[in-house]
């Protein structure tokens, strides 16, 4: 055989920049900060400093200690063994499922717009109409990854760019513009308002989402392992693709901010309606359809690239007995079909719950803090493998590792631990910002749901056990 081997391939800070703003940048945090005003300046700097950076360089440490398909899934197996391994994995799954429907409802109501602004104000707070097209784009997204990584990996690089970095770019533009001109703002840009005033807890309940905002850094971090050094490039990296995230989520929510005010601001179709307000007033009303079908194609790639990542984690979890071997049988490109199954009726019981619960705003808020906060529960358990793995697997070699060794290991990870308990907590109550008709009903809907969630697998991993006896 004279196949020489070829070299292995050497990614560039540049490279690891893109990586991350495309995994992490988003227009589906935007309303929901926007919710805010001002002081999301402060939330977000704040999210970076104590969840997004720790995040990014737990996961580089120990995707470069552990570099095997499965990702937290095989960190908290080797930190904490099997049971809170799959844990990890469920909710990692899980939450992805609950966050659909708040994204494809985002993308559905936009998708009226496409045939004029009075047609989308007509339609884009129907329920039963956008749960009808989110269902239709959810599994056709599904039906895409079908086909394996190559088709759904060329329609994500494609979406990223026209969906997800033109139409941030653009509102921030906009945004500017619309500064420089003098025009009426729905926000006080006293600089002052940059610090929060906080008056109860239910005004922080919010947060929930803005840190659902900021995650996906820790799925770049296995490419850590591809930059030629790893101690030097990968926290440059890291920097930059922190510093242009942070620049552009608060300037495209600002920009949304300034427009809508906040009493009016619909969280589905905040993005698209600020620009319709722009355009309108610059002239540019043609340009709704364009930026719409931006928007969808950008959302409609990022869900097409998250659904299959969680199922390959879950797969591996299956492999190793946590969950049923049906659920293990893959297509001839890879791909695990009886989990994507079972997954879209996970989904279909989630958008039943949007359909029915009363208000639009507050059935989308509830999705939204669900996920927030199945997530605070992943991000938990893959930080407190991170101090595990420090102690009690020191000799495992790690092409990158957190300055100050194991201090700066607890440094990291406690932060990210306290962090994450905080922002669960106070996602438990019904946010202030949000009209609620039952903040009792809310409660108990997000709290039973969440601990049902996590019982769940506990359930599924004892049934697995009594049929293996049987």
């Amino acid at each position: 055989d004279n196949i020489q081997k070829r070299p292995k391939k050497v990614l560039s800070v540049f490279t690891l920049v893109m990586i991350n703003m495309i995994a992490v940048d988003s227009i589906r945090a935007l309303p929901i900060s926007a919710e805010y005003g001002l002081s999301l300046v402060f939330y977000y700097v704040l999210g970076a400093i104590l969840f997004m950076i720790p995040s990014a360089l737990a996961a580089a440490e120990m995707s470069t200690g552990w570099p095997k398909a499965g990702g937290v899934y095989i960190w908290v197996r080797e930190a904490f063994g099997l049971k809170l391994g799959f844990l990890a994995a469920w909710l990692l799954w899980i939450y992805n499922i609950v966050w659909y429907p708040t994204i494809l409802s985002l993308l559905a109501s936009t998708f009226f717009y496409i045939f004029g602004p009075s047609f989308g104000s007509a339609y884009a707070h129907n329920k039963e109409v956008i749960f009808f097209i989110v269902v239709i784009m959810y599994f056709l997204a599904t039906l895409v990854n079908c086909f394996g990584m190559g088709s759904s990996g060329k329609i994500s690089n494609f979406c990223s760019i026209v969906g997800t970095i033109f139409p941030i770019t653009l509102i921030i533009v906009l945004g500017f513009v619309w500064l420089k001109d003098g025009r009426a703002l729905s926000i006080d840009v006293n600089l002052v308002n940059i610090v929060p005033k906080i008056h109860n807890i239910n005004q922080l309940s919010i947060l929930t989402g803005m840190l659902f905002g900021l995650v996906g850094m820790e799925m770049t971090a296995i490419h850590a392992q591809d930059v030629k050094n790893p101690s030097k490039d990968y926290p440059k990296a890291l920097l930059i693709s922190t510093i242009f995230i942070l620049v552009t989520s608060i300037l495209g929510s600002l920009a949304i901010a300034i427009v809508i005010p906040r009493e009016t601001l619909h969280l589905s179709s905040a993005v698209i309606d600020s620009f319709g307000v722009f355009f309108k007033a610059y002239n540019m009303s043609g340009m709704i359809p364009v930026i719409a079908i931006c928007i969808i194609i950008g959302g409609f790639g990022g869900v097409s690239a998250w659904i299959i990542g969680p199922s390959k984690c879950m797969l591996i979890a299956c492999e190793d007995g946590s969950f049923p071997k049906m659920f293990s049988k893959v297509n001839n490109k890879g791909v695990p079909i009886n989990l994507l199954i079972l997954q879209g009726l996970v989904f279909l019981c989630m958008s039943f719950l949007f359909l029915f619960f009363p208000g639009f705003n507050s059935a989308y808020w509830l999705l939204t803090a669900i996920t927030g906060e199945l997530s605070c529960l992943f991000y938990i358990l893959l930080f407190a493998a991170l101090i595990k793995l420090k102690f009690s697997r020191p000799e495992t070699a790690r092409p990158y590792q957190i300055p100050f060794g194991k201090t700066g290991v607890i440094l990291v990870g406690g932060v990210g631990i306290l962090t994450c308990v905080f922002v669960f907590t106070v996602g438990l109550f019904s946010p202030s910002h949000i009209s609620m008709s039952s903040s009792v009903v809310y409660e108990f809907i997000l709290i039973s749901g969440i601990v049902l969630i996590c019982i769940f697998p506990f359930m599924i991993k004892l049934f697995v056990k009594l049929s293996r006896r049987n």
